[in-house]
């Protein structure tokens, strides 16, 4: 019950669909990661409006299956997750057009998957998750994941890449370069263009200073 206040005002809706909304022992797609995704989708959906139960029900389950980064599988993995979400819903008799609505905001939220978002519901999901792939978390869930990946943290004699293809699952930091720079360009609203930037600008000092120590 503690964890479905945190969804306030969807905390019914949390309860029946936290059990679902994670599976495995990734630190990155665990429960955290589902609430920092639902305050920044709330904070968008506050300016940009949209449907804000079919966006918290599409937050909820984004991330229902689990699949690893390095997995061959992984751009399926939203598909997973919307097929998923559909069947939990359709077992709680939610109508078929907003289990559509919200099966394809969690197919479109993938960055692996490149699906474009066609709802205002798909793009604020879309946002929301990004945002936690950059700034100071997004820096955190980076290692994290490297770290899983066996990855080590960078090159010690072209840390930068300057003369060497960048491969971000050898080396963490590479990982900078070849995506999360990149998020920020991508944003589908004005709201989640704005929070990117600030993001995104924190991301670029992490690297800067962690260059420095090293």
């Amino acid at each position: 019950m503690f964890q479905a206040k945190a969804f306030a005002p969807y905390e019914k809706l949390a309860t029946e669909l936290l059990p679902h909304s994670s599976e495995g022992d990734d630190g990155s797609h665990d429960v955290a990661h589902v609430l920092r995704v639902f305050k920044n989708a709330m904070r968008i959906q506050a300016i940009e409006g949209g449907d804000a139960r079919i966006l918290a029900a599409a937050v909820l389950l984004h991330d229902c299956v689990a699949v690893e980064k390095n997995s061959p599988m992984r751009s399926k993995a939203s598909a997973l997750a919307a097929d998923k979400a559909r069947a939990i819903l359709v077992e709680l008799g939610w109508a078929r057009d907003d289990i559509a609505a919200v099966a394809h905001a969690i197919v479109a939220h993938s960055f692996s998957a490149n699906i474009t978002p066609e709802s205002l519901e798909a793009k604020i999901l879309q946002d929301a998750d990004r945002l936690d792939a950059i700034g100071m978390v997004g820096a955190g869930r980076c290692f994290y994941i490297g770290g899983r990946m066996s990855s080590a943290l960078y090159d010690p004699f072209d840390p930068a890449g300057s003369d060497r293809e960048l491969d971000d699952k050898r080396y963490v930091i590479d990982h900078f370069q070849t995506k999360l720079f990149k998020l920020a360009d991508g944003f589908q609203t004005e709201a989640g263009r704005a929070l990117a930037a600030t993001r995104d600008q924190r991301l670029r000092d992490f690297l800067a200073a962690f260059m420095d120590e090293i």
